[in-house]
């Protein structure tokens, strides 16, 4: 007999913990809007450096940044993610990707890049992507963070 495991990723059944970090006020907190709105447990902060202060207390599920903020960019904020191998998933929302930075170091690319403004039905069609995404990569023991961690 054959058993079939779903996994069920409703944000009825347990909410999914997602980390924002935006230098911009206004963005955040539309964004946290809508996450909220949808089910999703956010907190928010205002650049990498605090963002990566979050990481070091909490764990998420998934890390929605913006790339160009003082104090730690988004890159510099992944790629500190990479080095310590925290395999938590990440979207990218900015108005320009690095992609000279992908170039030089392609364990830097994250799951998924959203151009700004963001339109709220394309962030949350990209949270629900990226997170089946690694649900499915978990549940099939294929470590999709190997992927994310990269080698140096």
């Amino acid at each position: 007999m054959k058993t079939i495991l779903t996994l069920n990723t409703s944000t009825k059944y347990f909410p999914r913990r997602i980390l924002l970090v935006d230098d911009d006020s206004g963005t955040r907190e539309c964004c946290l809007k809508v996450l909220a709105g949808a089910g999703y447990d956010v907190e928010s902060v205002k650049d990498g450096a605090a963002g990566w202060t979050a990481l070091q207390t909490k764990s998420y599920d998934l890390i929605i940044t913006d790339n160009k903020m003082p104090n730690m960019t988004g890159m510099e904020m992944i790629e500190r993610l990479r080095a310590a191998r925290m395999t938590v998933p990440v979207i990218l929302a900015t108005r320009w990707a690095p992609t000279h930075e992908y170039d030089r170091k392609p364990w830097l690319v994250p799951d998924a890049t959203l151009q700004r403004p963001i339109p709220n039905d394309a962030l949350l069609a990209a949270v629900n992507e990226v997170l089946r995404m690694d649900d499915q990569a978990h549940l099939a023991g294929t470590p999709a963070e190997s992927d994310r961690a990269g080698a140096r």
